[in-house]
């Protein structure tokens, strides 16, 4: 496609015609695709189809004025514009349709997300990182409507970066900052809280990006006049506009299906977004939704005669075609053997694409049917199973859902049974499983040499005379030393620049490193989440500071649906080792408390969620972090800043490793299990249960997210027979996911002679002052009666009742 010659410029008319006739064979493929589509998942081939009809001549134009080193971050609308770049073939499409689990087949997800999610490979085999300056690039598409823009963000401010900061290794991923990151959205997802906070935000950046939206005057059933003020995005950002005064955005508003004009438009926005780092907004307006807007329902449903009727005679390939004709480019005839090509094209490759899918299922329902037969045969119970084995012949065009689950079946009939065939169908359903479970369960995390988990513990040392600092000072200076050496970090968020931090952790930062390396910014936690995901999806290794833990649930959506599934749902092609950071635990009130930490350990599977107990501790991690390749969060304890810790002479050698637990104290009678501020209490509490006879183990979690993947904790249970879990989280949070590890994950119930008990805060969130912690979460005296207590019920003679 970046063959044709541009458009504006004198070309032939014979050139101009091949540019034009090429087009609208994508736009009508694309048209084709959608129509097929639709009719595979009315038919049951495909679950669910969700597609990019009637906006075919818009993606043409952006197609045309994206170059090789963008970025792409959209919506499942821009399919004609991934196969206008080339990056999605007709069999590809399909093969997303009926979720390929080959990569190879269906390289958008291997089957892991729905048809028209887009993503173009950004990692060799090995995870390293392809050259991203030579080739097309799209972000992983997300579902939730306007979560592609916070990531948007970060894509367009990586360009700033390469082009401002001195010393960063760009040879991968930049070229000197030319590249523009092109957003998508539909009309009605601007409503969305995260579109407009990434559009101001974007406007005080000065970040080159160009944010189309796909104007049909419908979200989903429901009308732009219960979506939009004044019925018109673009109205309604009027002032965000820029001006010869004031830095802002370029605003443009064209017809989606005035080709010329798109085209022309585009242009201009590429070069406004490359060559000045102005963002820029078009507004495509008079699209249509042929289809309506999924497969779940039809568009008569809420559309008027009236408007089907003018969505008819505006069809952007309708005008396109009438505009061939009227040209002279082309005359009917010619239009009408193209299309009847390209309708064979598409069919052909429909049939390709199921038959590649189909083709190893098959052979797996062959498999197990001749096992079946032998299984019948020397079964008491083979009529059974021959009925079994029947229903499966049956089935013409199988899933794998279908063969495992009369294997399954077939089980319970011969449970009494044994005979060599009874084991070659265990075996079977085992090695199954073996191999198919990983398809759709890998790259979670990074499955390379460049995973956390693999990075080595170095721990800290101490001259004899160490000082104490406050602990500030430790992280201060281990990121001084950061930024120091690795010179594609850069550290943003509230109060993060001029101040140094709340906390002062950044102390002096931003004059030493720049405002750029260590920024302040809006009060805007989706958005600062989102510059981190960009960025690191272009090689920088942001820091991202969300200044309370609390706070973090304004981004845990992006967090969740977005970075947490980068590596899974691109089957490894896109990774996003963003760093988060944030401070919680104990402090003041329902909204500074800091323990939300159920909620979030359910909520960012595929992120590492660690709970440093002292500063040293993070700042390990922190070291840690940078050598691998996974998202993670870090929590910093909130009263431990001023708290005093020896100044270890190794900082910035420091590596605190992730899964793995430390054992603090060791005991004999109890194992307690704690992580964060609550651990230091219980520290204490161990120190004065031994005045009362009780010598408990104390032991620090210091990574939830992986847990304990050495299995420790039950190695303490086997030498103390109980355990108790200490968590200010509110019942049922992160102190049921913590015993659920240790009872079922590491089957420590085997080896506990007493209830294993958790103390947790009350459910309610911590009332505000120190009697409202007191009463809130666990004091040291709750903590010392609880222990207490299953040592009365193991021994009252020797641990008479407290009260």
């Amino acid at each position: 496609m970046h063959t044709i010659p541009d458009l504006k410029n004198n070309i032939s008319f014979e050139d101009f015609k091949t540019e034009v006739l090429n087009d609208y064979k994508i736009a009508v493929k694309s048209r084709e695709c959608s129509l097929v589509g639709r009719r595979e998942v009315l038919t049951g081939k495909a679950k669910f189809g969700i597609f990019g009809d009637g906006k075919e001549v818009p993606q043409l134009a952006m197609a045309k004025a994206f170059k090789k080193g963008d970025w792409r971050s959209g919506y499942y609308r821009d399919q004609t514009f991934m196969m206008a770049i080339e990056e999605l073939t007709l069999e590809q499409f399909f093969a997303g349709l009926y979720a390929n689990t080959d990569l190879e087949s269906e390289p958008m997800s291997a089957g892991r997300q729905m048809g028209g999610h887009f993503v173009t490979h950004s990692l060799n085999n090995d995870g390293s990182w392809k050259n991203l300056t030579q080739q097309y690039n799209s972000s992983a598409d997300i579902s939730p409507t306007a979560s592609q823009m916070p990531r948007l963000l970060g894509l367009a401010q990586a360009s700033k970066i390469f082009r401002k900061v001195e010393g960063i290794n760009a040879s991968n991923f930049s070229m000197n900052g030319n590249e523009v990151a092109w957003g998508t959205i539909g009309n009605a997802s601007t409503s969305e809280g995260l579109f407009f906070e990434t559009i101001n935000a974007a406007g005080v950046l000065q970040v080159p990006l160009v944010i189309s939206i796909w104007d049909d005057e419908y979200g989903i059933s429901v009308h732009a006049k219960h979506q939009t003020t004044k019925e018109n995005i673009s109205e309604v950002l009027k002032g965000f506009q820029r001006n010869d005064e004031e830095k802002g955005f370029e605003i443009l508003c064209v017809k989606g299906w005035d080709y010329a004009n798109l085209v022309e438009t585009y242009q201009e926005a590429a070069v406004i977004a490359r060559k000045e780092h102005v963002p820029v907004l078009i507004h495509v307006l008079e699209l249509t939704q042929p289809q309506g807007h999924s497969t779940s329902g039809s568009h008569e449903r809420y559309k008027n005669a009236e408007r089907l009727a003018w969505e008819a005679q505006h069809d952007c390939n309708a005008k396109m075609r009438d505009w061939i004709i009227e040209s002279g480019i082309a005359t009917n005839e010619i239009l009408i053997e193209i299309e009847r090509a390209i309708k064979r094209e598409v069919r052909e490759a429909r049939k390709n694409a199921w038959n590649t899918f189909l083709k190893p299922v098959l052979k797996e329902q062959s498999e197990l049917i001749s096992i079946l037969k032998q299984v019948a045969s020397n079964s008491i119970n083979g009529v059974f199973i021959e009925k079994i084995k029947d229903n499966l012949v049956a089935i013409d065009e199988p899933t794998r859902k279908d063969i495992l689950s009369q294997a399954r079946k077939t089980l319970v009939h011969i449970v009494k049974e044994s005979f060599l065939e009874k084991e070659q169908l265990i075996n079977w359903i085992n090695k199954t499983f073996e191999n198919i479970q990983p398809i759709f369960s890998s790259h979670l995390y990074s499955e390379t040499n460049r995973s956390n988990i693999l990075i080595k513990e170095i721990k800290p040392t101490y001259d004899e005379d160490a000082t104490l600092v406050d602990g500030r000072i430790i992280l201060r200076d281990n990121f001084d030393s950061i930024l120091s050496n690795y010179p594609e970090v850069l550290v943003f968020g509230e109060d993060t620049g001029n101040i140094g931090d709340v906390n002062q952790g950044l102390e002096g930062l931003q004059e030493k490193y720049g405002e750029l390396r260590v920024a302040d910014t809006g009060i805007r936690e989706a958005t600062i989440i989102g510059q981190g995901i960009g960025m690191s999806l272009r090689g920088l290794r942001p820091i991202a500071e969300i200044q309370y833990l609390d706070y973090i649930l304004y981004a845990i959506q992006i967090i969740s649906d977005d970075l947490a599934t980068t590596h899974y749902r691109t089957k490894g092609k896109q990774k996003a080792p963003l760093i988060i950071r944030t401070r919680g635990h104990r402090l003041e009130g329902i909204w500074h408390s800091g323990s939300p930490m159920g909620g979030i350990l359910n909520l960012v599977r595929g992120v590492h969620l660690l709970v440093p107990r002292n500063m040293t501790k993070a700042a390990g991690f922190y070291n840690t972090l940078l050598k691998g390749d996974d998202p993670a969060i870090v929590i910093e304890c909130l009263n431990g800043y001023r708290l005093k810790e020896k100044l270890p002479n190794n900082l910035s050698a420091i590596q605190t490793p992730i899964g793995v637990v430390e054992t603090i104290k060791e005991g004999v009678d109890i194992t307690l299990v704690s992580y964060g501020s609550t651990l230091r209490i219980v520290e204490q509490v161990a120190k004065d249960l031994l005045s009362v006879g009780i010598d408990a183990e104390v032991i620090d979690i210091q990574s939830l997210l992986p847990f304990d993947l050495n299995h420790d904790i039950v190695k303490s249970i086997q030498k103390t027979n109980r355990v108790m879990v200490i968590d200010e989280d509110v019942p049922g949070g992160a102190s049921a996911y913590i015993l659920n590890e240790i009872l079922n994950i590491q089957n420590a119930y085997q080896y506990l002679d007493s209830q294993p008990k958790t103390l947790t805060s009350k459910a309610h969130r911590p009332a505000y002052g120190n009697d409202g912690d007191y009463f809130s979460k666990p004091s040291a005296e709750d903590i010392f009666e609880a222990v207490y207590g299953v040592m009365h019920e193991m021994n009252p003679k020797n641990f008479p009742k407290l009260r």
